[in-house]
């Protein structure tokens, strides 16, 4: 009888596990739109230090992530536990949010694209600046680092819960959690490689002999250095692009009107010969990144209309 209980109680683990697997993944698919961003930013925060303490900076931010973390997961799931209605507001203010953050990010570019190159300028002076305090340079560079994470932090963890809703408690405790600790060593596992991308290049490149196998090593490096900022560059856009499509995507399947219409175009699409099958698949994705754009456009519109009431 005991052996009985043990292997169900075994069974039931087996079971947990395996849902909250499953959970786990779309949930992780569900806030992959962050990641870019998140990846963008926090690489972005470190870059100017000095190469010696790209990683300890790195590991710093990471561990402030984890903090951030310790706050928002157990406060995520207390307001799921005792207002789950709260959830599906929660989702779509963070949906919106995502969508503001992106359209936020594209205007500010376009418009003060000068102040931007200006602003980079005198950074890298004050850090070439022997007479500046470094270190206070690279606190300042861990606290900005580390509100950015808080942020979109948040959205994931948001947006997690969100897939996760109707499921038992438990589960969503599972899945929250583990998408919380796989973002973090996830984002910064890679911001860390990322940042040390040029690092490897320019070892590579200095290589010594005239075998051909140290050729390839230089020829390695030489294209590293070149990816590197390449890389940077992309994860930005790649990052605001998908910013749209999770955010848009979030607030599609609150907007009723909009969903069905959304699910209509796509069945349409899947009966159309040739093509019909790939224009389904990217039909959702197209239709979730214009109600972004949308949403993030109106909801600057009003920030920024909001902001000039206030400041007269």
């Amino acid at each position: 009888m005991a052996a009985g209980s043990l292997l169900a109680l075994l069974d039931d683990i087996a079971s947990l596990l395996d849902d909250v697997s499953v959970m786990t993944q779309v949930a992780a698919k569900k806030t992959a739109g962050v990641l870019g961003d998140d990846l963008a930013l926090n690489a972005q925060q470190v870059a100017g230090v000095h190469a010696e303490r790209e990683l300890p900076v790195v590991w710093a931010v990471a561990k402030g992530s984890f903090l951030n973390k310790l706050i928002l997961v157990p406060s995520a799931l207390t307001i799921s536990y005792f207002a789950p209605a709260a959830i599906l507001p929660l989702l779509m203010a963070g949906g919106l949010y995502l969508c503001f953050e992106g359209f936020e990010k594209i205007a500010h570019q376009w418009a003060h694209k000068e102040e931007d190159l200006h602003h980079r300028a005198e950074l890298s002076a004050a850090i070439a600046d022997a007479n500046i305090d470094l270190a206070a340079v690279e606190k300042d560079k861990i606290k900005g680092a580390i509100r950015t994470d808080f942020v979109l932090s948040a959205e994931i963890i948001v947006i997690a819960l969100g897939t996760v809703a109707t499921a038992a408690f438990s589960r969503q405790a599972a899945v929250v959690t583990s998408i919380a600790l796989l973002m973090t060593v996830g984002v910064y596992g890679l911001v860390a490689a990322i940042v040390k991308l040029d690092d490897l290049g320019l070892y590579l490149l200095l290589k010594k002999g005239p075998g051909l196998y140290a050729q390839g090593q230089r020829k390695i490096g030489q294209l590293l250095l070149a990816f590197a900022p390449k890389l940077m560059r992309s994860l930005s856009v790649i990052g605001t692009l998908a910013m749209f499509m999770v955010g848009g995507s979030i607030i599609g399947h609150g907007l009723a009107p909009w969903h069905h219409t959304a699910t209509h175009i796509t069945h349409w699409l899947q009966s159309l010969p040739a093509l019909g099958t790939v224009l389904a698949l990217l039909a959702p994705l197209i239709l979730d990144a214009l109600l972004g754009l949308l949403a993030g456009a109106l909801s600057l519109a009003v920030f920024s209309l909001g902001k000039k009431i206030a400041g007269k």
